[in-house]
């Protein structure tokens, strides 16, 4: 069988056979094309036929292929990590934002597959950056990113502030996350992608709210005086972690929306008393 026909026969969209087609034979998608009338090894076949298998029963396709791309970037991941969504790049686009001009610390709870503190890292280089995780595997997926791209992070495991290494009190200039916010009983938890997601990382088995009280809450401890906090939500919590920002006496509380005009991030500034 040919590359062409394989393409042929795939009851796949093109696009993903194609994909599938490059990661098994190590070819562009140029060469895919210029190649197609190549025959497949029978070991070339058989891989192909295991990913294509693995797709049509749904699984995402960033898994299948173990990476996937984020702000320019080619991130690894596996099922131990969330895939990264175009969305979080409001999140990550706020802090840069938001960051001084001069040396800062920043500080990602809950950093999965460390695309927000790589990327903050990479464009900031000036900035000394924290990433934590609860997962062992996902810090590991996190670190292989960072040493990847070449990203000095400060490391550290742990259930949100309770960690085992931690920035000073009241040094962190900005703390972002991307906790989990599904609550327990939402039936998109059992649809699509997220079937093959960790769900500990998409839902607090509670009310969705959980991870915010906890962030928020304990961000005292660690923001400087005027230091902000900054959260990403489900499209209709927005109004919830506001209240949860005032009610802990933060200022200049905003909602962001994303390009779909859904609220999305939610951030505010730190007032110690």
């Amino acid at each position: 069988m040919t590359i062409h026909d394989w393409i042929k026969q795939s009851p796949l969209p093109r696009l993903e056979s194609r994909m599938l087609l490059q990661a098994v034979l190590g070819l562009s998608s140029a060469q895919i094309v210029t190649h197609s009338e190549d025959k497949l090894s029978d070991d070339a076949l058989n891989r192909l036929n295991a990913l294509q298998c693995r797709r049509l029963n749904g699984e995402p396709m960033a898994y299948i292929l173990g990476e996937k791309e984020f702000y320019g970037r080619v991130f690894c991941v596996n099922q131990s990590v969330l895939i990264p969504r175009p969305e979080t790049e409001l999140l990550l686009e706020t802090a840069l934002f938001r960051l001084p001009e001069t040396p800062a610390i920043v500080w990602d709870l809950g950093c999965g597959s460390g695309i927000l503190a790589i990327s903050i890292k990479l464009q900031r280089p000036d900035c000394t950056v924290w990433a934590s995780d609860i997962s062992d595997n996902a810090l590991k997926i996190a670190q292989k990113n960072a040493q990847r791209l070449q990203a000095a992070i400060e490391w550290t495991q742990g259930n949100w502030y309770d960690c085992f290494r931690l920035p000073e009190k009241n040094s962190v200039d900005i703390i972002i996350s991307n906790p989990p916010y599904i609550a327990y009983d939402d039936a998109h938890l059992t649809q699509g992608d997220l079937r093959f997601e960790p769900q500990n990382a998409l839902t607090d088995f509670a009310d969705g709210l959980s991870a915010y009280r906890i962030l928020i809450n304990g961000a005292g401890r660690f923001l400087k005086n005027g230091g902000e906090i900054w959260l990403e939500h489900g499209f209709e919590q927005g109004e919830s972690v506001r209240q949860l920002l005032a009610n802990a006496g933060f200022r200049n509380i905003q909602t962001l929306p994303d390009l779909a005009g859904l609220e999305r991030v939610t951030g505010g500034v730190f007032q110690a008393a």
